[in-house]
């Protein structure tokens, strides 16, 4: 083999073993943020409930959120 042909095949592994390694990275962020917006959906379902059952239903809900925005 020549040089030339060396460094060809050592940049080539080089480039895939960097694209490997990058798509790992990308595919843990995916995954960390998924998970963390997963949890943020489920807190505001947990608390919209907590709302719903501390006004006594969905009516008294909105009749309080309405009093809570005019200021009445």
């Amino acid at each position: 083999m020549t040089r030339a042909s060396l460094a060809k095949s050592r940049n080539r592994t080089r480039s895939v073993a960097q694209e490997t390694t990058d798509t790992k990275i990308a595919t843990g962020a995916l995954t960390a943020f998924g998970a963390i917006s997963t949890l943020a959906g489920l807190w505001a379902v947990a608390c919209f409930v907590g709302a719903l059952l501390a006004t006594g239903g969905p009516l008294a809900l909105a009749r309080a959120w309405i009093s809570a925005v005019t200021g009445g």
